[in-house]
């Protein structure tokens, strides 16, 4: 016969071995079923509003609440997929003509560049008008241009089908949303005792200000640059304005894209434009990033920039396409937690 003693280190590496297996079995889905919680907990009051306004019909809100969410997020990504294509298709026809006739004249700026700007000014005019001297250079790169669109093909790929899985997962969170909120509280309640409420609303307010205020800004700072860049005519207008959400948690970033663009329009002889670009970058752009970021993120999360930018960078090497927004929401509600617990524990004690 065992002893209790036995029984119960049976009985604990039994739920341990069963909890492991059961996050082996998630693990392909943990990215998902992450974002899946993140969506349904900002969109929360919303989905409660409409599930109200259609008299708690729950089933009905959750199926009109996941088609907006598709709607939001699926429907930019479509849109960007196909407009990326015609970028890429256009970048293909410019090289080519690149390969035949050769690089133009190098502009005269690029020699005034400090320490480097000699150089490479000096390197451009190797291959200027000489296009079989240019190809033979570009060869050099082809291998390693074609592993990087291989590997950032299937970033794309596994952020579009996790992204598609998350809404799909995003349907019964809202449908069962009390229920696994309240099954949240007790283990929180169990590891935490009394603090587990204001713990859950800590986590609740650094994930809505993290997603409304730093990447929901970035996002609309990117889809404004791009709508610039296409009435002004600047090529990979989408590629660009990727590249301004990504770089919108650089605070010189966005202005580096857009005031890019506007040297180039200038340097092509269209200064009319580039005033445009430049215009609409300081008063468009950068007043999401100046007058509405801060507000939203005072009232949610006031993060190190540093975690912000790890965040981005470091979710995107680990989980795709998607961890540019699951990567800073994560590292944030760690820094939050984490400040939470030292500075509790740094407190003095009460006087009896």
């Amino acid at each position: 016969m065992l002893s209790p003693r036995s029984d119960r280190f049976l009985a604990i590496l039994a739920l341990t071995l069963l909890g492991a297996g059961c996050v082996l079995v998630l693990w392909p889905f943990l990215t998902a079923l992450i974002w899946a919680a993140i969506l349904v907990s900002t969109s929360w009051p919303a989905f409660r509003r409409l599930d109200q306004l259609l008299g708690e019909r729950r089933t009905l809100a959750a199926t009109l609440m996941t088609l907006l969410v598709t709607v939001v997020l699926l429907g930019p990504i479509a849109a960007v997929a196909l407009a990326l294509a015609d970028n890429v298709a256009e970048l293909g026809r410019a090289a080519t003509a690149l390969a035949q006739d050769g690089l133009p004249d190098a502009p005269d700026w690029l020699a005034s560049l400090p320490l480097l700007g000699q150089t490479l000014h000096d390197y451009w005019q190797q291959f200027v008008h000489d296009g079989h001297r240019l190809k033979a250079e570009l060869e050099k790169l082809a291998k390693p241009a074609q592993v990087a669109a291989i590997a950032g093909g299937r970033m794309v790929g596994r952020g579009v089908l996790d992204m598609g899985l998350s809404v799909f997962l995003a349907f019964f969170f809202f449908l069962h949303g009390e229920a696994l909120a309240r099954r949240l509280r007790i283990a929180l309640e169990r590891l935490t005792g009394v603090r587990a409420t204001h713990l859950l609303g800590i986590m609740h307010d650094t994930v809505s200000g993290v997603i409304y205020g730093i990447l929901g800004t970035g996002l609309a700072q990117g889809v404004l640059a791009a709508i610039g860049f296409v009435i002004a005519g600047v090529p990979g207008a989408v590629l660009l304005g990727g590249a301004t959400f990504f770089l919108s948690v650089v605070p010189v970033g966005p202005p580096l894209v857009w005031g890019g663009a506007a040297i180039w329009l200038f340097q092509q002889g269209q200064p009319g434009w580039a005033v445009f670009v430049a215009i609409w970058g300081f008063f468009v752009v950068s007043t999401v990033d100046n007058v509405i970021k801060p507000f939203i993120i005072s009232r949610g999360a006031n993060l190190p920039f540093a975690i912000v930018f790890l965040g981005v960078l470091g979710g995107v090497l680990a989980f795709g396409v998607i961890g540019a927004f699951l990567g800073p929401t994560l590292l944030a509600v760690g820094y939050r937690l984490s400040t939470e617990w030292t500075t509790e524990a740094a407190a003095p004690p009460a006087e009896g």
